[in-house]
């Protein structure tokens, strides 16, 4: 989930401009799997506040990830959120989706949106979003609150079909790809975009009937649920693994 390297495009996961609702450009559609959480928006930190590695020194005093310096609401995220472990079902599925509907997209346009998100798909319960039909499609296209693209809403919807189908579960699933855990990198340059293991995770999950899960997204989901730690080496957020 870093904003690391916009440019990067997984094949497979591209959100064509056609499904998106006015006002929720799919922007190219890129499969950049949290692209602004590391390299390219850096939340409005100025250049000049970089110290080693790129860390942020914020007015608490603590160095942070670029990305996570400003504005408040990534502040939070960085330090609260982001890197550690979550491994609920249906906690998991939540952040399966967000990075599915970021992709092309900002993060911070999916923060701003959360909690629309969370009414709109009943809570990303599992069970709940998996019995949609056209009616809850058709209802989440008229609501402006979230990012009203078909192409992705149902994919939310058909990824909760197939989280029903898993013998053990999602998070069970997703986690037996969660490499051994590695030193921090010591700068943007070292956060990859996607690892052997995300794009074996992705190549199961479509394998399974999953969508809008490229390698980039699946190692954006990694990054998110706390499967790898990559707050920058020197950054005030203690490792959760």
């Amino acid at each position: 989930m870093t904003d690391r390297q916009a440019g990067h495009t997984a094949p497979g996961d591209t959100t064509a401009p056609g499904n998106a609702a006015p006002g929720d450009s799919a922007r190219g559609g890129a499969d950049r799997g949290g692209a602004d959480r590391g390299g390219a928006d850096r939340g409005g930190a100025a250049v000049g506040d970089a110290g080693p590695g790129g860390l942020v020194l914020g007015p608490d005093g603590r160095q942070r990830c670029p990305w996570g310096a400003a504005p408040e609401i990534y502040t939070a995220y960085h330090d609260s959120e982001w890197g550690r472990r979550i491994d609920g079902d249906d906690a998991v599925y939540e952040r399966l989706c967000l990075e599915a509907f970021q992709s092309g997209l900002s993060w911070l346009t999916i923060l701003r949106k959360r909690e629309a998100f969370r009414a709109g798909f009943d809570g990303f319960v599992i069970e709940q979003v998996a019995g949609y039909g056209p009616d809850d499609v058709a209802r989440l296209l008229a609501d402006a609150g979230i990012v009203r693209n078909r192409a992705k809403i149902e994919a939310a919807i058909a990824n909760a079909r197939a989280a029903l189908d898993l013998p053990d579960g999602l998070a069970k699933l997703l986690w037996s790809y969660a490499p051994e855990p590695r030193p921090r990198p010591a700068g943007l340059a070292d956060v990859p975009a996607s690892t052997p293991e995300s794009k074996a995770m992705s190549k199961d999950l479509k394998r399974r009937g999953f969508r809008f899960v490229g390698p980039t997204t699946a190692y954006a989901l990694m990054q998110a649920t706390g499967m790898v730690d990559d707050h920058l080496a020197g950054c005030w957020v203690p490792p959760a693994r």
